[in-house]
């Protein structure tokens, strides 16, 4: 599903991945582990196609197409969906406004009639009830006056909404308390299908206690240092990143 050879990316003059290879293959789940500032995020940024940064080598394949040049819009049509670390409040844009746009123009790129103000409510419904969020909800402003948890739960029902292929999910559990993150966790595991694939980046394995990765890949300086199994998140809790930086 994705094909990520020899990535390279900068922020200005300053290069931030020096060489990413990953391959991520429909119905795993794949976790980006490492220290602060090795480019996790960057990486979550550049798959999404934020123009923040610049690709200055390398490929990015999904589904076997280069995806360089696209939008991040047009990646999201084709199936992409980043969940933030950090989720933007939308003063004056209602949540049940702003995922019906969203729903209707992905609908629309496939080809598929819009969903009927009954139908959207329906489905809304259901995939509200995938991370415990109340309606009253749907009529709020876009995260404005959200707690953190509430803000990662929306994202988790937009992801639900959209129903990707691919969801890369940056720092999700970042400022949970444990009632939220098994809510959040719940729901990511709830969409987990054979052929759709979720990359999380995590600093913690607490994490990965309720998403279960197939692999998890340690990030430093740009670069994935090393592979393993769901058993590397306890390793790490253990001994840190020192043990693997100076291997």
């Amino acid at each position: 599903m994705l094909t990520v050879k020899n990535l390279h990316a900068s922020v200005g003059e300053k290069e931030i991945l020096r060489g990413i290879n990953l391959e991520v293959h429909p119905g795993e789940v794949h976790a980006i582990m490492g220290p602060n500032g090795s480019g996790k995020s960057t990486l979550a940024s550049v798959l999404a196609g934020r123009g923040t940064f610049t690709v200055t080598g390398g490929e990015i394949l999904y589904k076997g197409r280069d995806i360089r040049n696209l939008t991040p819009e047009e990646r999201s049509w084709a199936g992409i969906f980043l969940g933030f670390q950090y989720p933007i409040e939308i003063p004056g844009v209602s949540n049940v406004n702003f995922i019906k746009a969203a729903v209707t123009e992905h609908r629309k790129q496939k080809g598929l009639p819009e969903l009927s103000a009954a139908q959207f409510l329906k489905l809304m419904k259901e995939k509200m009830a995938i991370v415990e969020m109340d309606s009253s909800f749907s009529g709020r402003a876009v995260n404005v006056g959200f707690s953190g948890g509430e803000k990662k739960r929306n994202e988790i029902f937009q992801m639900a909404m959209l129903e990707p292929d691919l969801a890369i999910l940056d720092e999700t559990d970042s400022g949970l308390d444990v009632d939220a993150l098994r809510i959040v966790a719940t729901g990511v595991n709830r969409m987990r299908r054979p052929d759709n694939a979720t990359v999380v980046i995590t600093h913690y394995q607490r994490l990965l206690d309720y998403i279960v990765p197939d692999f998890i890949h340690v990030l430093y300086k740009g670069q994935i240092i090393h592979t393993a199994g769901k058993e590397l998140a306890l390793e790490i809790e253990e001994k840190g990143y020192d043990w693997l930086i100076n291997k």
